[in-house]
């Protein structure tokens, strides 16, 4: 049995946020900006609070087979909920999209690189 890669990634948006969240969200935007975006088994928050109001988490997680892949996106969804609770930030319409990446068909460098090593 070989392991899985999966990426799942938990979109939203903010909502009822207070004056001070909203500065507490701009003060700390360059850190969440989408140029430091990744998949990550923390998970990478994104977002640009100062043109709108939605979010994205990035989760990374490996699984056994392609049964996992419900239970790690859930695991996923209650992560990203649970951060956004812990910070005390409204939200609404969490989604959740999973992308099992050894689903994903090869580019001409990677069967190249997979011809290489076979």
């Amino acid at each position: 049995m070989s392991s899985r890669t999966v990426r799942i990634t938990i979109r939203g948006a903010f909502a009822a946020l207070t004056a001070d969240q909203r500065a507490d969200l701009l003060a700390h935007a360059a850190e969440h900006d989408v140029a430091f975006a990744a998949y990550t088994a923390e998970g990478s928050l994104t977002y640009d609070i100062a043109a709108r109001p939605f979010f994205t988490f990035r989760f990374a997680e490996i699984v056994d087979s392609a049964e996992d892949i419900p239970a790690a996106t859930a695991r996923a969804e209650a992560a990203a909920a649970t951060y956004l609770d812990a910070h005390g930030y409204g939200y609404t319409n969490l989604t959740a999209q999973a992308v099992d990446m050894s689903e994903i068909p090869l580019g001409s460098r990677g069967r190249r690189e997979a011809a290489r090593r076979a």
